[in-house]
């Protein structure tokens, strides 16, 4: 299987509408690590609900593979697992330490709001994406989105935590009518409304030339698929790519704030001397 490198860009905006930007977004290179977060609160500060989210899931991350490099239970001071229990057993390493560290940041969400009245009523989605050689790893909360865009055909790779979507699961209203619904910012899952949450996790296998996007609902709800899927397909720099579709949901009438990070998987170029080892091998010399 051909080694690939991850090329990746992000942009974030107010929008046209809102005063402050209540979403929040991490890369951390070095861990292929990618998180998004949109705050809900508005005054009841939802940036810090977001800021919370990001924080918490990169550095709680990190502490696990640094801790326990080939684990995904390190064991804490007290000798027990570090790992919230009720994972399922079945799941990657990856998978139950990503499901860790967003249970830790719905709590840390709940236990922030409990202490300031200020903050009561905050809270936030959350999508993170974690590369791990050709494997994708999600953990995601909310109804911020994570999509692949592969062979020019862009799939969801995220289910939509909301009223919303849930009636279009179970048939009571069409896509079309979800799209018109006054209740698009109802969710039924989110992170600091409980003490616990229900985190959904999934795994994706990667191939060089594949798209990866995760974006807040202020692109969803102002861009189709399809012009997202042109747009990614029209630039092949990630920065730009970001950028230009946080332009497109302004120019669509940025209601919302938006954020967007673009994940371009492209196949490692050998150097001239693996080339000449290759060929030589090849050769039998």
């Amino acid at each position: 299987m051909a080694a690939v490198r991850v090329v990746c860009g992000g942009s974030s905006d107010v929008g046209q509408v809102r005063a402050n930007n209540e979403d929040a977004y991490r890369i951390v290179d070095e861990l292929r690590l990618y998180v998004l977060s949109d705050g809900m609160g508005g005054e009841a500060h939802g940036e810090v609900a977001s800021a919370i989210a990001v924080q918490t899931v990169t550095e709680h991350c990190a502490q696990l593979i640094q801790a326990a490099p080939g684990s995904a239970r390190p064991a804490n001071g007290n000798g027990k697992s570090a790992v919230d229990a009720g994972s399922n057993g079945e799941s990657s390493e990856r998978a139950i330490m990503l499901e860790s560290a967003v249970r830790l940041a719905n709590k840390k969400i709940f236990w922030s709001a409990e202490k300031n009245p200020a903050q009561k009523g905050m809270g936030a989605t959350l999508t993170a994406a974690w590369i791990d050689g050709q494997k994708l790893t999600l953990a995601h909360v909310g109804d911020s989105r994570v999509y692949l865009l592969r062979g020019g055909d862009l799939h969801q790779l995220t289910s939509d935590h909301s009223l919303v979507a849930e009636q279009v699961r179970r048939g009571i209203i069409t896509p079309a009518e979800a799209e018109k619904s006054d209740m698009q910012s109802v969710l039924l899952r989110a992170l600091g409304a409980q003490l616990e949450v229900e985190v959904e996790t999934g795994e994706q296998g990667l191939m060089a030339r594949d798209v990866l996007l995760l974006c807040s609902d202020g692109l969803t709800r102002m861009v189709s698929d399809v012009e997202i899927a042109g747009a990614l397909q029209a630039e092949g720099n990630p920065q730009k790519a970001a950028e230009n579709l946080v332009a497109l949901a302004n120019e669509n009438g940025g209601a919302d704030n938006v954020t967007v990070i673009v994940l371009r998987l492209e196949a490692e170029k050998k150097n001239w001397l693996s080339w000449l080892w290759g060929g030589a091998g090849k050769n039998g010399k």
